[in-house]
């Protein structure tokens, strides 16, 4: 009777270790599946939503506008300082000059962004400042683009601008800032007619597209493109670099050309443009 009863307990014994082994769903040497986390809001509107079709849309209504990206001449992954990158060389043509009534020609490499990269940039910055993905913050980044640099990012070479209505200006830009040559007869010549308005001969225009840092002045302009970022931003927004101020030419430290280029190439290989944020930060 004893040994039925020890018989009876060992088979039941065995019987649940054999269902308990079944209900297992656990192999060896594996742990189970962790759910996949969840997707951000950015995260959702980044990845092919209709608002970002429409945002990058809007993005490549500001590329349309490139006016130096017209005659492509080359492209290099080897220029100094971007190595790696494919900036492209291009020369243009400007409207007609108000005094002289004649196009100027221009030339710079520029490295310019994807609609669809630019549109990344614009929805992340609004969203790291705003937590907000909303229009009127997207119209407002994007319209400070369109009127500051058409998103054109120059790595050097000169760009006229127009600023007062009175005739192109060829101004000198390095790193995504306006530089100052120090020989200012490689840089421009003044019109013999129209005194006080310049143009560039050819061999000025080729020696501003391969810059060098000895032959610059040892500060910069004030603006960060492509967005026309503030060296007050910049700190702001946790910038570390010793860039100086934008009070005068001479507290407008060169360093600040070193971040520019830094950031943009940061920039071009992420969703987020830390100079576009920080400009955003200031004013959204």
């Amino acid at each position: 009777m004893k040994l039925i009863s020890t018989t009876l307990l060992l088979s039941s014994l065995l019987t649940i270790g054999c269902t308990s082994c079944s209900k297992d769903t656990y192999k060896k040497g594996q742990t189970a599946e962790e759910p996949e986390p969840q997707k951000s809001k950015l995260e959702v509107f980044l990845d092919g939503s209709e608002g970002y079709a429409a945002l990058t849309a809007q993005c490549q209504k500001v590329l349309d506008g490139a006016y130096m990206a017209q005659t492509f001449i080359e492209e290099t992954n080897s220029y100094p300082g971007w190595t790696g990158y494919p900036v492209k060389l291009y020369e243009y043509q400007t409207g007609k000059d108000a005094r002289t009534g004649e196009t100027k020609k221009g030339k710079v490499y520029l490295l310019n962004p994807s609609a669809e990269k630019l549109a990344a940039w614009v929805a992340t910055a609004c969203w790291n400042v705003k937590s907000s993905l909303e229009q009127s913050y997207l119209d407002k980044v994007c319209k400070q683009i369109l009127i500051q640099s058409g998103a054109q990012f120059p790595i050097s070479g000169i760009v006229y601008e127009d600023m007062d209505g009175t005739g192109y200006f060829p101004y000198v830009f390095k790193d995504g800032v306006t530089v100052y040559v120090a020989d200012t007869t490689k840089w421009r010549v003044e019109s013999e007619v129209y005194p006080g308005n310049y143009s560039c001969t050819e061999a000025q225009l080729d020696y501003c597209t391969h810059l060098t840092n000895s032959q610059l002045h040892p500060w910069t302009g004030t603006y960060a493109r492509i967005c026309s970022t503030t060296r007050e931003q910049y700190t702001a927004f946790g910038g570390k670099k010793a860039v100086g101020t934008s009070d005068s030419r001479d507290t407008r430290s060169i360093i600040w050309m070193d971040a520019i280029r830094e950031l943009y190439q940061k920039a071009w290989k992420s969703n987020e443009n830390e100079l576009i944020t920080a400009w955003a930060k200031a004013n959204l």
